[in-house]
């Protein structure tokens, strides 16, 4: 077995959002007196754990479904290349979703007397609504990211869900003004998939992915990519300003956000949109970064 194909089925350029929204659901609670680095450190491998799944179901998916077919314009996925075979890639999805579920039941035990009984069954219940999301991506007879509604579920499970479980597995509660990061950080992940839908936008059509950028066009496409990150700059101010932070965050956020609008106004072929998928995904682990350094500043 080459562990190195697999290493690139699970596209660690993308683990930073998993890391980014993790983080800022952390920071909310940090900034409201809470931390639990135990608890924060499950967190982040159950979430990991989920987007390795997602990962490599939609190269599974992807395969079964014609949308990793010879004209696709991207980097070769791992079935489609043949690098692991469809039945091997079948075996690492139970695999990787039972480390899923054990990973999240760990976590709800360590919470238990933070987030008391009920709270553990809700967030039992949309764990496994996390699992069965990552897998029906691109599978099954009708995987609902062919019917363009991929966004809507990234904007949920790496935004809403993300941050503010995060957020309540710290605390115990929730916070309604914790909504704002969460839904910059959705934006920002959904802007990750875009530019994937964006630069695949050929071989998608041609498979029938009724992606947003295939139901818009690319050029629409690119104004729905800057309202995204629009938005997601809009939140990060507004929280800031609500929760009193050094407002000199926001600068280098603004230079981030910009740079990566910019790339995506230059940028026309799927070889210009191919590495701007982990300039975006790293600069949401950057603003992260800076999001948690105003605590201290």
């Amino acid at each position: 077995m080459n562990y190195r194909n697999w290493i690139r089925t699970f596209r660690l350029r993308t683990l930073f959002l998993s890391l980014s929204c993790i983080g800022g659901g952390l920071i909310c609670a940090m900034i409201d007196g809470y931390n639990n680095p135990l608890l924060a450190m499950v967190t982040l491998l159950t979430c990991l754990f989920l987007q390795i799944l997602s990962n490599i179901a939609n190269d599974y998916g992807d395969s079964i479904h014609g949308a990793d077919h010879s004209g696709r314009k991207g980097p070769l996925r791992s079935v489609q290349s043949g690098v692991i075979t469809k039945e091997q890639m079948k075996t690492g999805i139970i695999i990787c979703s039972g480390l899923s579920l054990l990973s999240g039941l760990l976590l709800l035990y360590c919470a238990i007397e933070t987030i008391g009984m009920l709270g553990a069954g809700i967030l039992f219940i949309f764990g496994l609504l996390c699992i069965v999301a990552a897998i029906a991506y691109t599978n099954g007879s009708r995987p609902y990211g062919y019917m363009g509604l991929g966004d809507l579920s990234v904007f949920i499970f790496f935004g809403l869900l993300g941050v503010m479980g995060t957020y309540y597995l710290q605390t115990g509660y929730s916070n309604i003004v914790c909504i704002i990061p969460a839904i910059a950080y959705g934006l920002l992940s959904v802007g990750v998939l875009n530019l994937n839908n964006m630069r695949d936008i050929e071989s998608d059509q041609t498979a029938g992915k009724n992606s947003i950028p295939v139901r818009l066009g690319l050029e629409k496409a690119k104004i729905y990519h800057y309202s995204l990150l629009l938005g997601a700059a809009i939140c990060f101010t507004v929280y800031t300003l609500k929760m009193d932070l050094n407002w000199l965050f926001l600068l280098p956020v603004y230079s981030l956000l910009y740079l990566n609008i910019k790339a995506v106004f230059d940028a026309n072929t799927p070889a210009d949109f191919d590495p701007l998928l982990k300039f975006l995904s790293f600069s949401t682990f950057l603003i992260t970064i800076l999001f948690y350094f105003t605590l201290y500043i």
